[in-house]
């Protein structure tokens, strides 16, 4: 960490604040830091491949350097030898500094929280046989999902420290040109994992915390031909509690429909405060001018993207404070959207509007079971269910819309569908 620090200090104080030539320069420096950093994770491994991880996805809020530095922790971690591993087998079958590192560079982000919640979720990783609970409990969860393939666990020859599962070979999510050589939709991956993680969190509240483009393959089913995702990894997860699902699901649903009031409401309760501007923003990686203007309406560009990232530098410390008031499961949640958003932008497919429609689609599910089961009355179960069926018909339609628009009909035409068919709220 001194070195990193020292290189940044003598080689930037020569050069104007702002040039072009402090620009590159920076640049330069950022790269050989970030090379340290990663030595440093893969020296040190552990909690600090972990957190290397994490900070890999984070590229609303680091340098670019940094992130595409880092992202080889993804799926080129550091690897046990065989004689370890056969150590491990034989034993069990036979009877914290990064952080430190990176505040120095960014000395007005705390990232103390980070730690501590890989510190604490590390052992849960670790533990083979909750790992192994896990991939069944989200396979049986996810069954109906007939496009995710969950390796099988070999129980018998499985411990504490030893997992035995089923081998399945595929490309990572993230490589296109995996998807082009075999011939896999880039758009029908992007939709389906959308899906997959919409279900986990609004309906069921179990989620899978760790989707890095490692821990998440695409193939061709070899009987069917059909594509499919393949979920590995099932160490880390979040159960979110009953109260925060379902104000998470209220919270999408007025970020999805513009409701700016509830918008309002709904980040307070999830600890937000007088912040809830800069929570819609690192939830939906849009600026807040495309939040009020609905993140429906149109996809992230080039240039909003940029915006963000150089706000999110001059927010440091508002984003600091805000990450240290959030509920502590939120904090895996913003996790897990790094690392999907990272995903889409690698595929070209973010921020679209049919993701945003099945994200809808899932929080009407859950909060109309969720008002099915507080209430006895049969007519008042059925007046839910009717209501519930209503909006996704609604959804439905708008979705149908938007294809429409796509065809270029006249804007007679088009203004009278958008009068017969409203968007739902």
């Amino acid at each position: 960490t001194a070195v990193i620090s020292y290189d940044y200090l003598t080689s930037l104080r020569s050069v104007p604040y702002g040039s072009e030539e402090y620009l590159a320069l920076r640049s330069k420096v950022h790269l050989r830091s970030a090379r340290r950093l990663c030595e440093l994770c893969c020296a040190n491994r552990g909690t600090f491949i972990k957190v290397g991880q994490h900070l890999g996805a984070l590229d609303y809020l680091l340098p670019e350097e940094y992130t595409s530095t880092l992202k080889v922790l993804h799926s080129q971690a550091p690897q046990s030898s065989m004689q370890e591993v056969r150590q491990v087998i034989r034993e069990d079958l036979g009877k914290e500094v990064l952080v430190l590192a990176v505040k120095q560079l960014f000395p007005d982000f705390e990232f103390m929280w980070l730690v501590d919640e890989a510190k604490k979720n590390l052992p849960l990783e670790l533990d083979f046989l909750n790992e192994g609970r896990n991939a069944e409990k989200v396979a049986q969860m996810l069954k109906h999902f007939d496009f995710l393939k969950v390796p099988q666990i070999y129980w018998e020859l499985s411990t504490k420290r030893v997992l035995l599962m089923e081998f399945v070979d595929g490309g990572q999510v993230n490589d296109r040109d995996y998807m082009e050589r075999n011939k896999i939709d880039v758009n029908e991956i992007s939709r389906h994992l959308g899906k997959m993680y919409s279900e986990m969190i609004f309906v069921n509240g179990f989620v899978h915390c760790d989707p890095h483009p490692g821990n998440v393959l695409v193939r061709k089913h070899p009987g069917t031909g059909k594509a499919e995702i393949i979920l590995l990894d099932h160490g880390l997860y979040q159960v979110l509690t009953e109260e925060f699902r379902l104000d998470y699901c209220h919270l999408w649903q007025s970020l999805i429909w513009t409701d700016m009031k509830r918008v309002e409401e709904y980040s307070q309760r999830l600890g937000a405060g007088d912040l809830y501007p800069l929570f819609a923003c690192m939830l939906t990686a849009r600026s807040w001018d495309s939040v009020n203007r609905g993140i429906s309406q149109a996809p992230v560009t080039a240039t909003e993207d940029a915006e963000i990232r150089n706000n999110a530098a001059n927010y440091l410390p508002q984003i600091s404070q805000l990450l240290n008031h959030v509920p502590r499961q939120m904090l895996l949640i913003f996790k897990t959207n790094d690392l999907l958003r990272g995903i889409e932008a690698a595929l070209g497919t973010r921020a679209s509007a049919s993701s945003f429609l099945n994200m809808s689609r899932c929080c009407i599910r859950a909060l109309a079971e969720h008002k099915k089961k507080n209430t006895c009355s049969f007519f008042r179960r059925t007046q839910i269910s009717f209501g519930e069926a209503f909006s996704l018909w609604q959804i439905s339609l708008h979705e149908l819309m938007l294809r429409v628009k796509g065809l270029k009909l006249p804007s007679w035409a088009m203004a009278l569908l958008c009068w017969l068919f409203p968007a739902p709220h």
